[in-house]
């Protein structure tokens, strides 16, 4: 577990941070620009001193007030991958890398060879860093932070400097790191389509507070975030896993006790796969429809219904998962709706957002 109780005043910002994530995994920190991601995140460094608290990494206590506990920075073994990459322009590629290995007193666990294949580095390793894409810059920099063999690596909006472009190139890698490698990972962000492929554990700012913590799918349901988030991104997070396939990319998801058709070229059966519906691509009826294009029309029961500044948010139980559906007032009275109604809920494939998702083994 990384278990973080801490409080400190910076400037404005009043931080009250108090959460506990499984490791290993990707724990994103996330909300809005000033909401105290950052500095957390600097705490859990040691690179700004808490006012007070508690940071524990496992076994190993980093930061106690009370006890007079506060490990140096070099003896954390933390790697931090920051939002410019940080390189030394007099070195290669392979010089910044090794750079990261000669820092380090840990046994090597990761070794050169592993980050070259794991980042897709071989073929940079002459070049320097003037030479290098956004992207590869970002790549270089977290293969030198892996090779300093970190116990928790550390990444502050580390894609937001990137056109999409090369977000896209660089999301691939750090999925790859989750899923092959045992590093805990804090991970700052304000693009829910990061947290969506890569958090296993989500921890909500808000004005220097943590508001709320858990899984993606969990929280994906909850006001906190919904607050966050533009009200186009509001949706559901399901998980689950590819049942079949069929020759035009429609892959048929076993979700809770029922299944849901994604478009998902590639997919093989079994892959695990974390689905994003948004609450404006979802319909409801009140009748079994008939004679519709739409692949998905899942038989649910409404859960709440909650009216906010932009309509009425529907959440419907589809037999245990949970979509939710953006309709106008009008709709609600005319549909009549009220928590308990059978109600179907309309989707095309091609509107959902999927991604594979493995998570990290214990």
């Amino acid at each position: 577990m990384l278990q973080v109780t801490t409080g400190h005043r910076h400037g404005t910002l009043a931080l009250e941070a108090d959460f506990a994530a499984p490791t290993p995994g990707v724990i994103a920190l996330f909300g809005r620009s000033g909401s105290g991601k950052t500095t957390l995140v600097n705490i859990i460094a040691g690179l700004l001193p808490p006012d007070a608290g508690v940071i524990r990494l496992d076994d190993q206590v980093l930061t106690d007030t009370a006890a007079g506990v506060a490990v140096p920075v070099e003896r954390r073994r933390v790697g931090y991958v920051f939002q410019d990459a940080r390189l030394f322009p007099h070195l290669t590629v392979e010089g910044n890398l090794r750079y990261g290995l000669k820092r380090t007193a840990a046994v090597v666990k990761i070794g050169f060879d592993e980050v070259l294949a794991l980042l897709g580095l071989g073929a940079l390793l002459p070049r320097r860093p003037h030479q290098l894409s956004g992207g590869e810059r970002q790549r270089v920099a977290l293969g030198r932070a892996l090779l300093s063999q970190p116990r928790l690596l550390l990444m502050d909006e580390p894609l937001a400097s990137l056109d999409l472009a090369r977000r896209l190139e660089v999301l691939p890698y750090l999925e790859a790191l989750r899923d092959r490698l045992r590093i805990p990972i804090v991970y700052v962000s304000h693009q829910f389509e990061e947290v969506l492929r890569l958090a296993t554990h989500l921890v909500l700012l808000e004005a220097g507070k943590v508001i709320a913590h858990g899984t993606v799918a969990e929280l994906s349901l909850r006001a906190e975030l919904q607050a966050i988030v533009v009200a186009d991104n509001v949706g559901a997070v399901l998980e689950g896993r590819v049942a079949g396939v069929d020759a035009d990319g429609g892959a048929e998801l076993a979700v809770g006790r029922g299944s849901f058709t994604a478009s998902l070229p590639g997919a093989l059966p079994g892959t695990a796969i974390r689905l994003r519906v948004l609450a404006r691509d979802v319909i409801l009826a009140t009748q079994p429809p008939q004679g519709l294009s739409v692949r998905n029309a899942l038989a649910g029961t409404v859960r709440d219904i909650t009216a906010d500044d932009d309509g009425v948010l529907v959440s419907v139980d589809v037999g245990g998962a949970t979509v939710l559906a953006r309709i106008t007032p009008a709709a609600r009275r005319a549909l009549a709706l009220k928590s308990g109604d059978p109600v179907w809920a309309l989707c095309k494939a091609v509107a959902t957002r999927g991604h594979a998702f493995r998570r990290p083994a214990g």
